[in-house]
């Protein structure tokens, strides 16, 4: 026999970005239905642990305390007071120019907070067990999409139905919801894989987040509570498929030799202690961030590179902006004019995002002596110059 349910938001999605709206949503009092096939791993000795580590920014922390996340969350914070942009272009590596970027120019919080991944679905598994207005079913997915201007009706793996009037498409960068509301995507692929892992070394980060320019792509170390009392922080690596495609299977004292060299020792010798993941780096935008019923969230409406923190932080800023317009007009939960305003206000933003985190990216991987050179100097300029360096910290930040 079939089973109906009936909510006003539908879910389908529990990562961090599923998980986190399901929060949010439910705390300002919605009934909410979130479903994933897979079950959230929220140790780190799992097996698929995942280790890589995200960093929420100063816009965040305000929506994360309204929902009751942020508690729970920040003891087990590393705080980001510094964003350190380091060009490591000339031959072997070594450096050619330095420039921080100090969140005390702008206010007295950090420019964000990082935090491992596992530890994040961790705490936000557990909040959603205080909600009783929200029901978090793992290993059952959605199957099916029906909807018309009145209600969405979920069709689900285990042959039981929901009806909503919003359903949130927060399941990945491959999208089934996406795919069955027909929404296109435009994608573009680098070539370069990321590798990720947890490093102890002996020079203290300081809260320091440093990320090192050479051909192939990005060298980030994020800082990260001390390990065994030891200063900790994360890596995220990326250069050419290949290259890191090699580094993934290569023998942890070769590796650490590697990431070592790579770090311009800047830390000291880094030490592994977490397994190594990898991914490969891509740019997509959904054309729509929004059907009938239905709004595109996280990675299913824009992907972007691992760079300067945007990736869950503009996901963040897609689920402040639906629950401002769920709050605006109750009402009008999930109806047209909702979600026609929602991808207006969401797209331009994430567009600039997209566009600036691409030409970023593209600058890291450059090759020629002589573009080298000329992204030392447009690092060199923005970073002098006050009024700029303040606004593209604004930016980065969100605000």
């Amino acid at each position: 026999m079939t089973t109906t349910s009936i909510c006003d938001i539908f879910i389908s999605g529990g990562g961090i970005a599923g998980l986190t709206a399901a929060a949010v949503f439910g705390t300002a009092g919605f009934d909410v239905i979130c479903v994933d096939p897979t079950p959230p791993i929220t140790e780190s000795d799992t097996i698929g642990a995942d280790m890589r580590t995200t960093a929420l920014l100063q816009p965040a922390r305000a929506m994360l305390m309204a929902a009751g996340i942020w508690e729970p969350l920040e003891p087990f914070s590393a705080a980001l007071e510094t964003m350190r942009i380091v060009d490591a272009g000339r031959p072997n590596g070594r450096l050619r120019d330095m420039k921080e970027f100090r969140a005390s120019d702008l206010s007295e919080s950090p420019f964000g907070w990082n935090f491992p991944n596992w530890r994040l679905k961790r705490e936000l598994v557990n909040r959603l067990q205080t909600l009783r207005n929200v029901n978090f079913r793992t290993g059952v997915g959605a199957q099916s999409l029906f909807t018309r201007t009145a209600e969405a009706r979920i069709g689900l793996t285990d042959g039981s139905t929901t009806l909503t009037k919003l359903v949130i498409a927060a399941d990945g960068r491959a999208s089934p919801l996406r795919e069955a509301a027909g929404i296109p995507v435009h994608t573009t692929r680098y070539g370069q894989k990321a590798l990720a892992f947890v490093v102890t070394h002996p020079v203290p980060h300081e809260n320091v987040s440093t990320e090192i320019h050479k051909t192939g792509g990005p060298f980030t170390l994020v800082p990260l509570p001390n390990y065994d009392g030891t200063p900790s922080s994360a890596v995220v690596w990326m250069d050419d498929g290949s290259a890191s495609l090699s580094r993934y299977k290569m023998p942890v004292d070769k590796f650490e030799a590697e990431i070592t060299a790579r770090s311009c020792q800047l830390y000291g010798p880094l030490t592994l202690k977490s397994k190594r993941s990898i991914w490969p780096i891509i740019s997509q935008r959904a054309e729509r961030l929004n059907g009938v019923r239905l709004a595109l969230l996280a990675e299913a409406a824009h992907v972007v590179p691992p760079i300067g923190a945007q990736g869950l932080n503009m996901s963040l800023s897609d689920t402040q902006e639906l629950l401002n317009l769920a709050k605006l007009r109750p009402e009008g939960l999930g109806d047209a004019t909702m979600l026609d305003q929602y991808h207006k206000t969401r797209s331009k933003d994430i567009r600039l995002r997209l566009a600036g985190i691409d030409i970023l990216n593209r600058t890291s991987q450059l090759k020629s002596a002589f573009l080298r050179d000329a992204r030392s100097f447009g690092l060199k300029t923005l970073h002098e110059i006050r009024p700029v360096r303040h606004k593209l910290m604004r930016l980065g930040l969100g605000v």
